[in-house]
């Protein structure tokens, strides 16, 4: 459950940086937006990963 902590903890952290760019056409937020997706990509790849091996354990 604490790969799950991670991605709230992503998700939320990238709050204003989602306001800045699609409210305020900041682009230094895209960037990071852009970022954060990335590492939230990865991240949801290693669970899908963890989870299968569990599976096939079992």
């Amino acid at each position: 459950m604490s790969r799950f902590s991670e991605i709230k903890d992503l998700v939320t952290a990238l709050e204003a940086d989602f306001e800045k760019f699609y409210e305020k056409n900041n682009q230094a937020a895209g960037t990071r937006v852009r970022k954060g997706m990335q590492d939230l990509k990865n991240i949801a790849q290693e669970i899908r990963k963890e989870v299968q091996e569990m599976k096939n354990k079992g």
